[in-house]
């Protein structure tokens, strides 16, 4: 395309929005609605998965060892262990620390109750590792795996706790499908009903402009730019939005529900952007061009 023929499409693209004041600012306002419910939407998703990553982190299984498994042997369990698909880190934790930690939470501030096992700890046979998930949905091919290897007498897990963590995250992909695939229905829907009420306008001189011999893409060009400028106006207003409230919407959460301070993190509203901006100016535009173009193209035949 020449520079002069970018510049006609452009101005009457201009033009067209102009001349359809009212359906144009209701497509603007209604895809900034569906691109900030998206962005809202998109927030509470990538936190919701943050805070479930960080659970799954806390979600091990414990392995102990037979009573005869000498120290290089568990040593080799442990290497075995790392290598396992869906192990994220093994910690060692030998019989003394199993104690410690045994007397911190069973007798609390009552230790010197627990000190007649000082010399003879109950635990001797308890030191284990913990195999801590990074992806809590095979805890049960992990389970496997340790129960199989030489040496291990017990693992100990939470087939409750993963299931649930498991459930939650496909429940979550699934609803973010649907609720994505809606607000595009319904943006590309308003999009092209805009691009319709321009091509009504000026039906008669697209039908002039075709019978003196003009392209196909001379005519549909100021449409198409027409709706990209609309998706982008419309993708830009949220994001806006969104970036000076996710901050305050963070701070007040946080002092509202204090309790939750020592329980969840939530992601800098950087990390959310790093995602959110490109994906959510792409959707603006996209949607703009994808209505525009597939409307302008059912009105070209004159």
């Amino acid at each position: 395309m020449r520079i002069s023929t970018f510049g006609y499409s452009m101005k009457q693209g201009v033009k067209n929005i102009g001349r359809n004041k009212m359906f144009s600012v209701a497509s603007i306002a209604t895809m900034a609605a569906c691109i900030f419910l998206f962005g809202l939407f998109y927030s509470i998703v990538v936190n919701f998965n943050y805070i479930v990553e960080k659970a799954e982190e806390g979600v091990a299984i414990t392995v102990f060892f037979d009573e005869e498994t000498t120290q290089a042997e568990k040593d080799k369990i442990g290497k075995q262990l790392e290598k396992a698909d869906g192990v994220l880190e093994v910690n060692y934790v030998s019989a003394d620390e199993a104690w410690d930690t045994f007397k911190d939470e069973y007798f609390g501030e009552s230790g010197d109750l627990a000190e007649g096992f000082k010399s003879d700890n109950p635990l001797a046979n308890s030191d284990n590792y913990e195999v801590y998930m990074a992806d809590v949905s095979k805890q049960k091919d992990v389970v496997a795996f340790a129960e199989g290897l030489d040496g291990v007498r017990k693992v100990n897990k939470s087939d409750v706790v993963a299931k649930t963590l498991t459930s939650v995250n496909k429940l979550v992909g699934y609803v973010s499908v649907a609720i994505i695939a809606i607000l595009l229905a319904v943006s590309v829907f308003l999009i092209s009903n805009t691009v319709t009420m321009g091509i009504t306008v000026r039906r008669e001189e697209i039908a002039i402009m075709k019978y003196i011999g003009a392209k196909d893409g001379f005519v549909r060009a100021p449409f198409v730019i027409e709706g990209l400028i609309i998706g982008a106006v419309g993708a830009v207003i949220p994001l806006v939005m969104l970036y000076f409230m996710y901050d305050k919407a963070v701070s007040y959460i946080m002092t509202r529900f204090s309790l939750l301070n020592n329980i969840v993190d939530f992601l800098p509203v950087v990390d959310v952007y790093r995602t959110l901006l490109p994906v959510g100016i792409a959707l603006g535009v996209g949607i703009g061009f994808v209505g525009s173009f597939f409307t302008i193209r059912k009105h070209l035949k004159v």
